[in-house]
């Protein structure tokens, strides 16, 4: 490593020399030259070098230890301190036989904490340095080893081992033969889920007697058992506690003079406090660094495999006194309809929808947001009013929304708005209300522009209710785009 600082220095040289050739005028490349030939001044002072380890996670449990408890630490503390006492021993025999680097100055350490923890374990050590000199101003570092770790196959760097089993996702193509389809998504394409093990889990159960490819064909319950039988046990990322984990970087972070890569792992529904609380650990345990990462902040292709308990109930959401609203105005058979759809958390909650007579309707046609509220009136039943602000600021309450349209369009109304508060997905809503068999032709025309007053709130791409097919191929590929039904297989638009 020491050799590499000097190709380092080799090659700075020959940026410098680049940019004594280029075109431009000397004030132009003025900063570009302040900064390499300060970067060359600092590796000729101090040449520092980073020697540091990886797979410290699986190294515990090749030991049998586990890791986070107070054995694995202090054993983790251990081959720290010695790797710590031997590259510095390594560093002074190099300057012997090269000199000590340029600004060494044994007074200017005399109560730096680590040289006085190095002279603690060994004196000889420490008399040799003051003789001699260090050849390097700083030796040690834990480097984000992730690359590095994927290619060995290992844990990354001091850190446990994310997880010893989890499932991944690859899209497969559902005509190949001997494909196993796990699920097909929203957009029609098909994934398979395989299990994934760490790769010295395997070979842990291999010396044990395990076949490492029947395990990994294995169930759920039948890998957790295994993995409950190992020092692999309450050791992952997510097991360890992140206070203790941030203390045992501190212990560690006594023998390394440069900085730790490690990153906390915090449940998605971590409070703000407790990351405080984590980050003024780590700076009392004495840290350089610490990276915390919050559950869930990320999206991948990773699959949980923790199962949580969904609470289920037929209970609709309780509607507030106000609801956001939209106003959707529209034609049928040349006549003007206009529904009003109140949202609950953005999805559609109620509707009250029918034909504009003549004046009935004296909302100004910009207006295509408000609010519905929900109040007694003088008979005590519920009233749904319109309440509205124009250009110019003003509030305007439309009273009586549900007195607005004919009685039997409130009626039907009624209805559809109970199926959406119970959370029906849309798109089985509007196959529904297409499907409904009603007499007079007012009622279907009513029931149409219902229909296409929701379709506009199913997000693109969302599959078509179970059972319809397209009128043109007979392909059942049929998604959402833009409120209309489009067949994947031929293109034909299903709008009305």
């Amino acid at each position: 490593m020491d050799d590499i600082i000097d190709l380092e220095l080799e090659k700075i040289d020959a940026i410098l020399s680049k940019i004594s050739c280029d075109p431009e005028e000397a004030e132009i490349k003025r900063v570009e030259r302040r900064l390499w030939e300060n970067i060359k001044v600092k590796a000729e002072e101090g040449r520092r070098t980073g020697i540091g380890i990886t797979a410290e996670g699986d190294m515990l449990a090749a030991l049998g230890l586990r890791y986070g408890s107070d054995n694995a630490i202090d054993f983790s503390v251990e081959v720290h301190k010695t790797l710590a006492i031997e590259a510095y021993r390594s560093s002074v025999y190099l300057a012997k036989d090269r000199g000590a680097f340029a600004i060494y100055d044994s007074h200017k350490e005399k109560k730096n904490p680590l040289i006085l923890r190095i002279k603690e374990a060994d004196e000889q050590l420490y008399r040799d340095m003051v003789k001699y000199g260090r050849r390097n101003i700083a030796l040690l570092t834990i480097a984000p080893t992730g690359t590095t770790s994927l290619m060995t196959q290992t844990t990354s760097g001091i850190e446990p081992v994310f997880m010893p089993y989890y499932k991944r996702r690859r899209k497969v193509n559902p005509n190949d033969s001997d494909v196993k389809i796990s699920f097909v998504d929203e957009l029609g394409d098909a994934w398979e889920e395989f299990n994934v093990l760490h790769h010295k889990f395997l070979t842990m159960l291999e010396i044990n007697g395990h076949n490492a490819e029947k395990v990994k064909t294995y169930d759920e319950k039948m890998i957790t058992h295994l993995i409950e039988l190992s020092p692999y046990y309450k050791a992952t990322s997510n097991d360890v506690d992140w206070l203790s984990k941030v203390k045992m970087q501190g212990q560690i972070q006594k023998w390394v003079d440069h900085s730790i890569s490690v990153t906390v792992n915090l449940p998605e529904n971590v409070t703000e406090q407790l990351v405080s609380q984590v980050y003024e650990t780590a700076w009392k345990s004495g840290c350089k660094g610490v990276t915390v990462y919050r559950d869930g902040s990320r999206t991948g292709v990773l699959v949980s495999n923790k199962k949580e308990e969904v609470p289920t109930t037929n209970d609709p959401k309780k509607r507030p006194d106000k609801l956001d609203a939209d106003v959707v105005r529209f034609q049928n058979n040349k006549e003007s309809w206009v529904a009003f759809v109140g949202l609950l958390d953005g999805e559609p909650y109620e509707i009250f929808t029918g034909m504009v007579e003549d004046d009935a309707l004296n909302i100004p046609k910009s207006i295509k947001k408000g609010v519905i509220i929900k109040s007694k009136g003088n008979d005590e039943n519920s009233r749904y009013d319109f309440q509205y602000v124009d250009k110019y600021g003003y509030r305007t309450t439309f009273e009586g929304l549900s007195r607005m349209f004919d009685k039997e369009f409130w009626n039907y109304a009624k209805l559809i708005s109970g199926v959406l508060r119970h959370g029906m997905p849309l798109q089985h809503v509007v196959t529904l209300i297409s499907s409904l068999q009603l007499d007079t032709e007012s009622i279907n025309t009513w029931k149409n522009g219902v229909e296409r007053a929701l379709r506009k709130y199913i997000p693109d791409g969302t599959k078509a209710a179970k059972g319809q097919s397209c009128v043109n191929c007979g392909s059942d590929s049929l998604v959402y785009q833009e409120g209309c039904l489009i067949c994947n297989s031929c293109g034909t638009s299903k709008c009305s």
